[in-house]
Parts: C-alpha cells; structure tokens; sequence
C-alpha cells in the first residue's frame, strides 16, 4: 500500500477515534449514506445525522458515513475507490447510496462521489446489479430536478417518515426495477422516468412525534465543533418572500415541547446547538438557555431574530460562551425588508448590538442579500450607513450573499441582477466600509450558477455534467448553459395573499 493511501485510511480512522456515537452493525441492507462535501461539513448537518441514525435502528438494515474528500484530486491520482468511514469499506459494494443534499451547488459533489465510486455518472448507463442510487435532504423542498438524470429515485420532504418505507421496499424486492415501480406510486417519491411530471414537488411531512432531530454523532473535526444540536420546532411561522422554509411549507412552525428538547440531551454533552428555521420563535428559548448555562454547558442558537433579541436572552447567549451576536438583516434597507416581509426594523438591529456590547460580545455579525428585485443606489447607501453606526458599537463582520430565487416562494421566477451590476454595489460597499467592518462576500458568479441550478429543471443536471467534466470553472459552467439553451422558469405564482406587496417580476 501507497504511502498515500496508507495516510487516507489513518486519517478516517482517526475521525471515528474522536468521534462519539459513531454504530458499527452489519445487516442484511447496506446503506452508503453519503453527504457531498467534506466531513467538517457534513457532521453539522442534523438531517444527515439523523437519517443515519434512522436507519440503524432498522433491524434488517445499516449505514455508514461517506464523504467528498478533502483532497479530491489526490483520490482520483491513486485510483482509490470512495469508501465509507466506519469500515473503509468501497460504497460501490452497497446495496444503496443515498445522497443528502442540501443546495445546488453540492450537485458537482454527487457527480464526484459517483465517479469516485466506479459508478456510471447517468441513472440510464448503471446495469441493474448496480447500487440503487437515491437523494434527498432540503433541496427536495425547491428544486431537485437537476439531480434526476443521475439518481433512480428523489426522496421528497422529511426523510423521518420515508426511509423505512424506502429501505421496506428494497428489502422485500431484489429486482431495483420492482423496487422502482413501486416507489413511483407512493407519495414522498418521485422516479424520473416514471412518475408523472406533477409529483416532482410532493413533500411529505414527518409525524411530529419523530420530532425533534438530534445529534447521532458529536466530533471536534466539524464546523460545530463537539457540539450536540437538537431540533427546537420544524419551519417556520414568517412568512419571508424570499425563504423555502417559510410559514406555507409543511404546516408552518411545528414546535417541539421544552421537555422533549431537554430530554433529548445526553447527560455528557457540555456545548448544545438549539437548532431550526426560527429558534428564537420558541416560547421556551430562553429558559432553555438559562438552565443549560446553570448546568454548566455552552450554548449556541442558529437563526437569531433581532425583533425576538431581549437584554436577558443576549446575557443567557454569552453566560453560554457565545462572544459573537449574529444577526439576519436580510435586506439592504428597511424598503426591501418590508417588501419581504422581513418583521424586523432598523431599530432592532441597532438594539441587538447595544445588547451585545452591554453583555461582553466581541463582533456583531450581520447577513445581507444584495441584488434584490427594485434595489437601487439609495438601498446600498441605507446599508452602508446602518453598518457605520453599528461599527461604532463594536466590530462587524458583514456575510453578503447575492439573492438567488427559489422554486415555490413568492419570488419564484425573480431575475438574477446580473454578474456585473453585483460586483459593482461590492466595490460600492466595499469603499463605503472600509475600516468600518469586514466583508465576507459570496461570489457574484457562483451565485449566478446557483440560480440557474435553482430555476431550471434536469436539463440544468446535465449542463453542470458537462460543466464538471471540463474542469468547473466559470467558463465551463457558462458554455454549458448556453449549450443546453437554459432559460429559469419565469413565474407569476405568489398565490398568497400575504405576497401581492411584491413587484411582479418576469411576467
């Protein structure tokens, strides 16, 4: 064995050694659950911890981890097969993989990880012996359909309710053709090739008392690191123009009692995640941080909203060893947070990083959207000025992202700005701030493919093939769209009445 390859295998192996709730079971159905970025990613992803955990609870049925390497190229020199992380195991040996998802631009991840496992890259050109190759996760719930000339089956919506259905059926069936069959005709599933066109959006919707999500494994290699989260509620209650976890999508906000979060922490985890599309909606928020503070664990919460922020919920964060306040702000100005149905005021931003300083924090974090339908000079300029009085606070870190419209919101169907006007409000921004705060901007480009991705069906899968033969860079992405002649789906569909304030775009 290589030195190389020698050093690869160490290295996973060194992963399990730190990690704790890792399960090693064998059954009769062996499921590669892989995730397409690499592992510091994927361990902070609950949905993927729970699926894993889901599925060996099954009697008849196991997974183990897989993911896109860190060093991609070194893989492919050796001519190493991708193999999972409990067993080094080829997931080519499987009798599934199942991909987790999360957004568009980890497509080229999928295609990797196939090519890494001596799979063919298109579903037609796999014999019927080979792996049933299946995907889910939060892209189902807007676009999945560039995924589809690459996979046998999309799961759809939650998987907690799905995955015995689709591991019963592989179980009871040895043909993947009987098993596709049956499949097409259940909800929650869609069969390219086989089901009907309007199934492609059937989200199904996870009983709540699968609820909460929680960690399966807890490790220090990982973006969260050694933090044990759990789910607080599933969706959301907002109604924001822009988000596919809005108040419409799978029953709205599905809050889980504070005695099923409490009971779902292990008596050994000291750093809790609480976690979710709207955590500081829960009634309980914040007697759930002060009581693990008393116990002596640090705390953290994703998705803060400034117009939920109290003085004591800010010293509950810090108690719990949170030295950075992060805050959405969603849009440039206060005209384009209330297009978006965003509840929160200038004035709460500004509250939030009064708080912050009072209580110790060391930077405030914001998030913006730049390049939103109707956004003028005026609107970066509001911006500019609300982070200058902020910095006089304490330190900011602005998170820019350039808007990207998703299927199934209000703002389905809003043009992209455009590659060039976006760099410009950057350079715009960027002068206006200097020494005021520190920009972390996503690129304009790779937004650009993103959004395509996002409004444009499996031809758009078969544009980012190409685009991942040739190298992914810009170029290739871009002459493969003009070489499918892709052009995003141009919709009039606020169908809420609660989105009639927004500008009708593409019509």
């Amino acid at each position: 064995m290589s030195a190389s390859r020698h050093q690869l295998l160490s290295e996973a192996k060194a992963l399990l050694k730190a990690e704790r709730g890792a399960v090693f079971k064998q059954g009769a159905l062996g499921v590669a659950l892989c995730y397409p970025s690499p592992y510091r990613v994927a361990m902070s992803s609950l949905g993927f911890q729970t699926i894993y955990r889901k599925i060996n609870e099954l009697p008849f049925a196991f997974a183990e981890r897989a993911f896109l390497p860190d060093d991609e190229a070194l893989v492919r020199r050796l001519r190493m097969p991708l193999f999972s992380l409990e067993t080094q195991r080829p997931v080519a040996e499987f009798s599934i993989l199942a991909f987790s998802v999360a957004y568009e631009l980890e497509l080229t991840g999928v295609l990797s990880m196939l090519a890494l496992s001596g799979l063919a890259l298109r579903s037609s050109e796999r014999p019927e012996h080979a792996p049933l190759v299946v995907a889910g996760g939060p892209l189902s719930f807007s676009n999945a359909a560039p995924l589809e000339p690459f996979v046998d089956v999309l799961v759809q919506g939650e998987g907690e309710g799905l995955i015995e259905v689709l591991l019963g059926v592989c179980e009871a069936h040895i043909a993947k053709h009987e098993v596709l069959s049956i499949l097409a005709k259940h909800p929650g599933f869609f069969v390219p090739g086989i089901s009907v066109a309007q199934r492609r959006f059937d989200i199904c919707k996870a009983e709540d008392a699968q609820l909460p999500a929680y960690s399966q494994v807890v490790t220090p290699n990982t973006e969260l690191s050694s933090m044990f989260l759990v789910e607080t509620g599933r969706g959301c209650s907002r109604g924001c123009h822009y988000c596919v976890m809005r108040r419409t999508t799978n029953g709205g906000l599905r809050l889980v009692s504070k005695q099923r979060i409490l009971e779902s922490i292990p008596p050994w985890a000291k750093r809790i995640g609480f976690v979710g599309a709207a955590v500081t909606d829960h009634p309980h928020l914040l007697e759930l941080l002060e009581e693990s503070t008393l116990a002596g664990r640090e705390v953290g919460v994703s998705s803060l909203r400034a117009d939920r922020l109290s003085l004591r919920l800010t010293q509950a964060l810090r108690a719990g060893g949170a030295q950075i306040l992060t805050v959405a702000m969603d849009g440039a100005s206060q005209r384009l947070r209330n297009l978006l149905e965003r509840r929160h005021t200038e004035e709460h931003i500004l509250q939030a990083a009064l708080w912050a300083k009072a209580c110790g924090m060391h930077h405030l974090k914001l998030y913006v959207m730049l390049g939103l339908p109707t956004e003028e000079a005026a609107d970066i300029e509001e911006l500019a000025c609300l982070v200058v009085a902020l910095s006089k606070q304490l330190p900011v870190v602005l998170g820019i992202a350039p808007f990207v419209a998703k299927r199934h919101t209000p703002m389905d169907g809003a043009p992209f700005a455009g590659i060039a006007e976006l760099e410009n409000r950057l350079r715009l921004l960027r002068a206006r701030l200097r020494g005021k705060a520190q920009l972390r901007c996503t690129s304009p480009r790779w937004a650009f493919i993103e959004y395509m991705l996002a409004q444009c069906g499996p031809e758009a899968g078969l544009a980012a093939m190409e685009a991942w033969e040739k190298g992914g860079k810009f170029a290739h992405w871009s002459a493969a769209f003009d070489e499918h002649a892709l052009k995003p789906f141009l919709a009039c569909r606020t169908t809420e009445p609660s989105a009639a304030a927004w500008p009708k775009v593409g019509c």
